[in-house]
């Protein structure tokens, strides 16, 4: 089952939406391999602190996020990857790594790579390592409101 704030506002906006169950699996590649999903439609959340507030950088699961052109992208000063021990607490029922893209549901801006902003549908982790949900696009830009933009290379 989807993490429940998650599934809760999917429900509640009226959202189609498929949840897909896998064998336990941490890594972005290890997920699109379990549920034979490309890695590169695979949504995968990064958290990043941007001038020390903590933002949601979404991206496909074959890029990684580059913090320079981040940081560039949104005319901050500082872009760095956040430690675990800062947002831990802000996703008490998701598992550590497998926080569903909805920064908006956790009090956090979005910023989506443009990469990602060309599939049709976005699948993504649903809050475990066992689940994932998959969904348009354009319904989860609806939702998110997200502010596209290029930050995401190659791994």
């Amino acid at each position: 089952m989807p993490a429940q704030r998650l599934q809760a506002f999917l429900d509640e906006n009226q959202v189609k939406y498929v949840v897909i169950s896998h064998s336990r699996a941490f890594t972005a590649q290890e997920v699109a391999a379990a549920t034979h999903i490309p890695g590169k439609e695979l949504a995968k959340s990064v958290i990043v602190e941007i001038d020390g507030e903590m933002a949601m950088a979404v991206l496909p699961g074959s890029q990684r996020v580059d913090v320079h052109m981040l940081r560039d992208a949104v005319g901050a000063r500082e872009v760095t990857l956040a430690r675990e021990s800062g947002f831990r607490d802000r996703f008490p029922e998701c598992d550590l790594g497998a926080m569903p893209p909805f920064g908006n549901l956790y009090g956090m801006p979005v910023y989506v790579a443009d990469s990602l902003a060309e599939d049709e549908e976005i699948a993504f982790n649903a809050g475990s390592h066992t689940e994932l949900v998959k969904l348009s696009y354009r319904d989860f830009e609806r939702l998110v409101q997200p502010r596209t933009m290029h930050f995401g290379v190659g791994v």
